[in-house]
């Protein structure tokens, strides 16, 4: 059940972070590999990125992939968030009573990973997906998927079933880092919430103001590997299924450093945030609460 409660959450989130989730997919891939100032600039900020996106795909296309992003959330958040509740009922993440911050980072990430893994396949279908719009404002490579079940039977039937994993390289540092800041941190400020005292223990605000601490944390440490795992999904393959612009995470990694300097790596900052954001104070606070309401009705 913390497995299903975990996947529910998510999918929760993802229902309004999506629309953000295709900003910052769009932005992560402008001037891929160009620097700046040699491309042109299609979506300026998120607030115009939300603006030429809505007014040439019309408001559906700020739902693209969501389908795709929905399955996404239940099994990668159903397999890590239920994993991390499984080791956090066991005790592992206390010493004497209290929250360890090692513990909890390590129980993050080794959760990220399974979680990382089993999802991503549906998190590749999801890129194309998103970056797919017209060529007035297309960037990166374009995908000419009609749909989520499309999209996986055309990877599957060109490349195999290793070809739907990958980009998954980047996949599972990118959720490890980011699953260990956000719910290491998620521990450590609830608990913090609850010794000041700022709120009555079973107040649904300890869980909110938790996952608002935890989101900053989030964003600043997961962006560069969201860039990097955006654009290895992202990337044209050759007939053998082996990309045509990078090898690998390192290769991706060190030719966007080169190439775009530091800021490349952190492209779509403002769009991660807005999207990170409120993706993990809603999951963290759906995920709590429905834990909560089920343990209260057993």
């Amino acid at each position: 059940m913390d497995f299903v409660l975990s996947g529910v959450a998510a999918c929760g989130a993802c229902l309004f972070t999506n629309p953000l989730e295709v900003v910052k997919t769009r932005m992560q891939l402008q001037g891929e590999l160009k620097s700046r100032g040699t491309y042109q600039v299609y979506y300026r900020n998120v607030f115009h990125a939300f603006y030429t996106i809505g007014k040439v795909d019309g408001l559906a296309g700020l739902q693209k992939g969501l389908s795709a992003g929905l399955g996404y959330q239940f099994f990668m958040n159903g397999v890590r968030l239920g994993s991390y509740a499984v080791i956090e009922s066991s005790g592992y993440i206390h010493t004497d009573g209290r929250v360890n911050a090692l513990k909890t980072t390590l129980a993050g990430a080794l959760a990220g990973v399974a979680g990382a893994v089993m999802g991503s396949p549906l998190y590749l279908v999801k890129t194309h997906l998103q970056s797919q719009t017209t060529a007035s404002i297309a960037v990166g490579h374009q995908y000419k998927h009609q749909g989520m079940v499309h999209a996986l039977s055309a990877i599957y039937r060109q490349h195999g079933i290793l070809g739907l994993w990958r980009g998954s390289s980047a996949a599972v540092p990118r959720v490890a880092v980011g699953s260990a800041a956000q719910l290491s941190t998620f521990s450590s400020a609830k608990e913090l919430v609850l010794d000041l005292q700022v709120f009555p223990k079973n107040s649904w605000l300890v869980p909110l103001t938790a996952g608002m601490i935890s989101s900053v944390v989030v964003v600043m440490a997961m962006t560069p590997f969201d860039v990097v795992s955006t654009r290895l999904y992202n990337q044209p393959v050759d007939q053998h299924g082996k990309g045509q612009l990078y090898k690998g995470f390192p290769d991706c990694f060190s030719k966007t450093l080169r190439k775009e300097g530091l800021t490349g790596l952190y492209k779509g900052l403002g769009a991660s945030y807005f999207r990170l954001g409120p993706h993990t104070i809603l999951s963290l606070f759906f995920w709590d609460e429905l834990r909560k309401f089920y343990k209260q009705s057993r």
